[in-house]
């Protein structure tokens, strides 16, 4: 069973900065595209940050100079330095993972979700 472990998140003023984690685990074979995505009160999730495999990355546009998303493939993990945060950047913040899995004698491909991790931007 494949996990995605988020840290990181917290009570931070305008102008400030935090570094989410995520750290997946299980029978991993490989991840494709990592990615953070966000849900604010009312609002529909929606993608913050992607990065590929080979660490090509694509942000949306209102976090764009002040977000980066990096990852690390040997640890399994994807990060996102969130910098200059914005009270409009308050959401549930959820780590996106594509996982090729192997489950006794099949392999499959999952698109796996973190539990969500709590960012709120005091003004």
């Amino acid at each position: 069973q494949v996990q995605l472990v988020e840290s990181g998140g917290g009570l931070v003023q305008a102008g400030g900065s935090l570094r989410l984690s995520c750290a997946a685990s299980g029978t991993i074979i490989s991840i494709n595209d990592m990615g953070w995505y966000r849900q604010a009160p009312g609002k529909q999730r929606e993608l913050v940050a992607i990065i590929t495999s080979g660490g090509s990355t694509n942000y949306a546009d209102s976090v764009k100079g002040r977000l980066t998303i990096s990852r690390d493939n040997a640890k399994k993990s994807v990060y996102l330095q969130m910098n200059n945060l914005k009270p409009e950047d308050t959401a549930v913040y959820y780590c996106n993972a594509e996982v090729r899995e192997q489950i006794w004698t099949t392999v499959r491909v999952r698109n796996c979700w973190g539990q969500g991790t709590q960012v709120t931007v005091s003004s």
